[in-house]
């Protein structure tokens, strides 16, 4: 069903990187979401006054809710989808989270709704009707809403969407939350024992949690996040793989919105090179990042020393010290300043994210006691900071 409604709606559905692309794919997602929940909300209503069930009517509130939501993530595809203007040189693709953390807003309000609900209900039960076809028509709800789940799960992943996924992630509270209203359904018609009241209670806290984790997923690209491993090593590897470029670090990537994003990197050369040569090299690379990621990469030039032997010793002796310190520790920027009673070593030292500034000035004083050890006339002009990648 999924294939054909991709088939059937978005055209030139293959080029997934194409912002228009992306616009027919969401504004199609969210009209399938706007059907179904307004279906469902219809039937569970009529379903919940008939059984005089709380549980069922909140649910199909739920329901409603989650339409709503499906018509925030419509406007907001449809608005994230715009070109960069003069306002916005970066485009427009932020608004596609702030309109995954409006989704998320809405379930937590039906959560606390629902709660409060449930809860009176726990003290102040009222008599509920068992009925089959009612509880057959609940089951199909669960059958829609987990297809409604997997179905934006899916091209979620396909089009990098928060707010499908955050849709998803609904339906599949969604699925849990009737399914106890199902089963409170059926203690009542086994044992006579109104669960109602708790089932519904049960139901809003998971409603509440998935709202809450919607709301941490979506927050995180507006606030800021590390490089994921995998880009970082399929960036990293990208600009290594030239000729000319004897490394790279500080890897910075900032998210304008899904396929929408603006790195910079340092990349070593080495220090023999011509100033026209290496800057045509930069320039080269940053235009096939262009052309193959999509990305526009902004790459700062760092000349490095590779004919100096004795500054290739002292560097592999600090690569060797900070292995024993601590193997996730890195360096880079490596300057020395020879003498005969004197040599000083300057670098940046790269620490995991983990460490408190604490952490960092021990395994600083580490290093220092591991050089002297090595040669006392060493001193070390060390500045310690953090990876942008993720643990």
């Amino acid at each position: 069903m999924t294939d054909f409604l991709v088939k059937r709606f978005v055209k030139n559905f293959e080029q997934t990187e194409d912002p228009k692309v992306r616009t027919r794919y969401g504004m199609m997602a969210s009209m399938v979401g706007i059907w179904c929940n307004v279906i469902l909300f219809g039937a569970k209503l009529i379903v919940g006054i008939i059984l005089n069930s709380i549980s069922v009517m909140a649910d199909a509130f739920n329901n409603l809710s989650d339409a709503a939501s499906s018509i925030v993530g419509f406007v907001g595809v449809r608005m994230a989808g715009k070109p960069a203007d003069e306002e916005h040189p970066f485009g427009h693709g932020r608004i596609e989270y702030i309109a995954a953390f409006i989704v998320a807003f809405l379930v937590i309000q039906v959560g606390f709704s629902l709660l409060k609900t449930s809860v009176g209900k726990i003290f102040h039960p009222e008599v509920m009707t068992f009925s089959a076809v009612s509880v057959g028509i609940l089951l199909g709800s669960v059958a829609v809403k987990l297809w409604l789940g997997l179905f934006n799960r899916k091209l979620g992943k396909k089009i990098n969407s928060s707010v499908m996924l955050a849709t998803a992630a609904d339906s599949m509270g969604d699925v849990g939350a009737t399914s106890a209203t199902i089963l409170s359904l059926f203690v009542y018609g086994i044992s006579g024992v109104n669960i109602d009241g708790i089932v519904g209670t049960i139901v809003s806290l998971l409603v509440l949690w998935a709202g809450v984790n919607i709301a941490k997923d979506t927050l995180a690209p507006l606030i800021g996040e590390p490089v994921d491993r995998d880009v970082y090593q399929k960036i990293t590897e990208f600009v290594e793989s030239y000729p000319g470029i004897l490394g790279s670090h500080d890897l910075i990537v900032h998210n304008y919105g899904p396929s929408r994003s603006m790195a910079s990197i340092h990349a070593e050369v080495s220090n023999t090179d011509g100033m026209e040569e290496a800057h045509e090299l930069i320039d080269t690379i940053e235009r096939d990042a262009s052309r193959k990621f999509g990305l526009f990469l902004v790459i700062h030039m760092d000349p490095v020393e590779t004919k100096d032997v004795r500054v290739r010793e002292l560097r592999t002796m600090m690569e060797e010290i900070l292995n024993q310190a601590d193997s996730q520790l890195s360096l880079h920027d490596f300057r020395v300043v020879d003498g005969k009673e004197h040599i000083n070593l300057i670098f940046d030292l790269v620490v995991p994210r983990y460490y408190t500034n604490r952490k960092k000035e021990e395994v600083k004083d580490l290093i220092v006691k591991l050089t002297a050890q090595r040669d006392s006339r060493i001193t070390l002009v060390m500045t310690a900071e953090s990876s942008y990648c993720a643990e």
